[in-house]
C-alpha cells in the first residue's frame, strides 16, 4: 500500500513554502489582502477582531475563487479609538505605503488581480488611494471590498445591525477563535439609541462628519448586544457570507474585465 496521497497546501501565503506560492500564482494570479485594525472592543472581544474577521472571511472567498491569501497586515487606521491602550493606530499614509509596497512586490512574482478585503471602516480612504496607485502605478486589476457593509445587508436585520462589539462582530471572532471570546463579559453596552445616531453619520455616503472619538457613539467605546452569539451561528455566518462575497467579487472580477481588458489604466495590454 502506497503513501497517503498529500492534501493539498493551504491558503495563507506565510503557511506555504516558495514554490507552493510559485505554483498558485501560476495557475490563478489571485491575492487577497484582508484588512482590519488592533483596537478596543468592549471587554468581550480581542482588540484583533476586525482582522479576525477580515481573515477569516478572506480564507472562505478564496476557497471559491482560488486565490491566496496574505494574513500579514493587522494594523490599521483608528484614530477614533485612541483613548483606550489597546488601540495601535497607523497614519493613512503609513497604510498606502504598506499596502502599496504589498501590490508591488505580489505584482512582481506573477499577481494579476489584487483584493483587499477590509473589515475597517477606519481604512476606507486610505485603501482606496493605495487602489488607485496600485493600479496606475503598478497595473494590477484592484477591487476593493468593504466585507463588514456585505454583512450588515446579508446579517443586520437578525443580528441587530453592524454594532461595534455588538453580534455580528462576535460571530466574527467566534469562527475562527471561541477562545477569545468572553461573553460573560458583555456588559455595559453603550446607548443603542446614540450608537445608531453616531454610526449613520459616518456611514451617509453623501456627507462624511469627522468624529474624533469613540466615545462620541458610546460613552462605554462599544454597543449592541452579542448575548446568545454561538460558535454554530458563527461558522454559518463566515460560510454564508465567504459564498456571498466570491459570487459577488467573481461578477465584479469579470466584469473588470470586460471594461478594462489587460488590467492596465485605459485597457492596454
Amino acid at each position: 500500500m502506497g503513501p497517503a496521497p498529500a492534501s493539498p497546501p493551504g491558503r495563507r501565503f506565510d503557511e506555504l513554502t516558495d514554490p507552493e506560492i510559485a505554483a498558485a500564482l501560476a495557475r490563478s494570479p489571485r491575492v487577497i489582502l484582508p484588512m482590519g485594525s488592533v483596537e478596543q472592543h468592549g471587554p468581550h472581544l480581542p482588540t484583533g477582531t476586525d482582522f479576525f474577521a477580515a481573515t477569516a472571511i478572506a480564507l472562505q472567498v478564496a476557497e471559491h475563487l482560488d486565490a491566496l491569501v496574505l494574513p500579514l497586515c493587522p494594523l490599521g487606521v483608528t484614530p477614533m479609538h485612541m483613548p483606550y491602550p489597546g488601540t495601535v493606530s497607523l497614519r493613512p499614509g503609513t497604510l498606502q505605503d504598506v499596502v502599496m509596497d504589498i501590490g508591488s512586490s505580489l505584482a512582481a512574482h506573477g499577481g494579476r488581480e489584487f483584493v483587499i478585503l477590509n473589515w475597517h471602516e477606519g481604512n476606507i480612504p486610505a485603501l482606496a488611494l493605495a487602489a488607485e496607485q496600485l493600479h496606475r502605478e503598478i497595473g494590477l486589476a484592484v477591487v476593493v471590498v468593504q466585507a463588514c457593509y456585505v454583512a450588515e445587508e446579508r446579517f443586520g436585520p437578525r443580528a441587530g445591525g453592524l454594532t461595534h462589539g455588538g453580534k455580528i462582530e462576535t460571530w466574527s471572532v467566534l469562527c475562527c477563535r471561541p477562545d477569545l471570546v468572553h461573553l460573560d463579559r458583555a456588559a455595559g453596552s453603550g446607548d443603542r439609541q446614540r450608537g445608531e445616531l453616531a454610526d449613520q453619520l459616518r456611514r451617509d455616503r453623501s456627507f462624511q462628519p469627522v468624529l474624533t472619538d469613540v466615545r462620541t457613539m458610546s460613552l462605554t467605546g462599544w454597543y449592541g448586544d452579542p448575548a446568545g452569539a454561538t460558535e454554530d451561528e458563527a461558522k454559518v455566518f463566515v460560510a454564508e457570507l465567504g459564498t456571498e462575497i466570491a459570487a459577488r467579487l467573481d461578477g465584479v472580477l469579470k466584469a473588470l474585465a470586460t471594461v478594462q481588458p489587460g488590467g492596465q489604466p485605459g485597457g492596454s495590454s
